[in-house]
């Protein structure tokens, strides 16, 4: 049985949305972020981040992490596509090349974008209406064109990211894109990338996650 630790509002939501689309029964247990307390050692404190509990299962103190039987991950795309393969069907890999395809995209997704989208996500959070905001935003969406633009070419000309269906790879790329939604002038010039995240975000599991997570306390 798969087991999943961690909240809808982390990089859980990952694993969490594929198994949505597998629709395969696994035990979610929340771990939220140590952080996110305001003393994440109180004997009242929820299972977190830095509890013992946690870390004597994922040391680096990090979520979501997963376990299947004897095997442990602790990376959310590494989670993800060991999910797909051993249990997703077509979302998964039907060969070498497509098991290659996918890990591209997943370090395309998490090297290239998910850097500079959540500069964007957070430039409001922690600066508000300010010029500060503005020029960090102004500065991630710049760095954000080119990894867009080899999105946005690769679907301009397919429907998704791998064998021109639904799979794991556009679940990875979709969810690090997702953070720079918040400020649309960044995909204005990338009208199949919009089109493809919008089309993505219209399933029902990505759906069914969306509204867990907006159930969870800021």
């Amino acid at each position: 049985m798969v087991t999943l630790y961690g909240v809808h509002r982390s990089r859980a939501s990952r694993p969490i949305w594929l198994l949505g689309e597998i629709g395969m029964d696994f035990t979610h247990v929340p771990v939220i972020q140590g952080y996110r307390l305001p003393d994440p050692h109180a004997a009242s404190a929820p299972l977190n981040t830095t509890s013992p509990a946690y870390l004597a299962i994922n040391p680096q103190g990090q979520i979501p992490c997963m376990t299947d039987g004897a095997l442990t991950l602790t990376e959310s795309l590494a989670i993800t596509l060991y999910l797909a393969m051993a249990y997703g069907g077509a979302l998964g890999p039907g060969d070498a090349g497509e098991t290659a395809l996918m890990a591209q995209w997943a370090l395309h997704a998490v090297s290239a974008v998910e850097g500079p989208a959540i500069e964007i996500l957070y430039a409001r959070v922690d600066h508000g209406q300010t010029t500060k905001a503005d020029d960090i935003i102004a500065a991630a969406a710049e760095k954000l064109r080119r990894p867009f633009a080899r999105l946005d070419g690769h679907l301009a000309a397919h429907p998704y990211l791998v064998g021109d269906r639904f799979t794991v790879a556009d679940i990875n790329a979709a969810e690090c894109v997702r953070y720079a939604q918040g400020h649309p002038a960044a995909f204005a010039d990338f009208p199949a990338l919009t089109a493809w995240l919008d089309k993505v975000q219209a399933r029902p599991a990505f759906q069914a996650m969306w509204a867990k997570r907006n159930a969870e306390p800021a």
